[in-house]
């Protein structure tokens, strides 16, 4: 057994202590739910061989992004995005956390991130008042346009206005949005900061490059215990004759990079999450996977708790 081998087995073993203390303690954690991008793995209409297996075995299926905030202490559960798998999401979340959810935090506008609302509606749940917390362009997207703004008029939800850098206290909890570069056609983009009593976690699904922001990652994650980030596409040329530049992300091998310098422990902050059909991170086995744990990252998986 070579001492590559034996590290990744390490690092698994110790992930799955830490994922389990989480589970068991009355402190908040993270509870990852999906980390695949918008369209899930498969995307529909995929029938490459990438794809296929997924078709005929569930197992190998990933969801959308999204994470959920457990405190048990006060059984509470947040969900950070709303996405299309909305429905299996929420199963998943309240198997781990059987109590009802307490909110709904979104980042953007965009189809993985917000219309699994669409189950909050009166041909589904019929939900009254369930808490939905955004930045005002969003709020108002979800305001004006149908069938979103069906859900407000109808009470399903109570939106709530998140302003830019300004915290708000959720009983142990203080979530803080803050605006990244990313193509706003209908919202405004946030990433949030989530500071539990013991650990901050950092939730940036989507971004432009890192280099179009105007705060430094790499100071941001001396501040953090885990982050949680865009990982849409591993490397340049991964879909084909498309330009990427029409839909920039930070290349997971930019991101290494950026982070190369850095210390051991600041590159074990780093989950890679939010990941394309087409990025070789959804497969746990395939060699870029094996190339980013021996760099002493980390790739968010279904059923990944981080205590708070």
């Amino acid at each position: 057994m070579t001492l590559s081998v034996l590290l990744r087995r390490l690092v698994a073993a110790v992930a799955l202590l830490v994922s389990t203390a989480a589970a068991t303690q009355t402190s908040p954690y993270v509870y990852v739910l999906g980390v695949g991008q918008d369209a899930s793995f498969p995307q529909a209409g995929c029938y490459e061989p990438r794809c296929l297996p997924a078709w005929e075995d569930m197992s190998l299926r990933q969801e959308p992004t999204a994470i959920a905030v457990i405190d048990r202490a006060s059984d509470s559960s947040y969900l950070f995005e709303a996405t299309p798998e909305f429905r299996d999401q929420l199963y998943r979340l309240q198997r781990e956390a059987p109590f009802p959810l307490t909110g709904i935090f979104l980042t953007h506008a965009h189809i993985g991130h917000y219309t699994g609302l669409m189950h909050l509606g009166r041909e589904a749940m019929g939900t009254q008042g369930v808490p939905v917390y955004a930045m005002p362009r969003m709020l108002e997207f979800l305001s004006s346009n149908g069938p979103w703004s069906q859900l407000v008029s109808l009470g399903n939800i109570d939106l709530r206005r998140l302003e830019h850098d300004t915290p708000i206290r959720l009983n142990e909890l203080s979530v803080t949005p803050f605006l990244v570069p990313h193509r706003d056609e209908y919202s405004e983009t946030v990433g949030y900061r989530i500071d539990g009593p013991n650990r901050t976690a950092l939730f940036i699904p989507d971004i432009n490059k890192w280099e179009d922001w105007e705060v430094s990652i790499v100071e941001v994650l001396e501040t953090v215990d885990y982050a949680l980030i865009d990982a849409s596409f591993f490397a340049d040329g991964e879909l084909g004759n498309r330009d990427m530049s029409q839909i920039p992300h930070p290349f997971v091998s930019e991101t290494m990079a950026l982070f190369a310098q850095s210390s051991a422990e600041v590159r074990n902050k780093i989950w890679f999450i939010h990941m394309n059909q087409s990025n070789p991170l959804l497969n746990p086995d395939s060699d870029a996977s094996r190339l980013v744990q021996n760099r002493g990252f980390n790739v968010a998986r279904e059923g990944i708790r981080l205590p708070l």
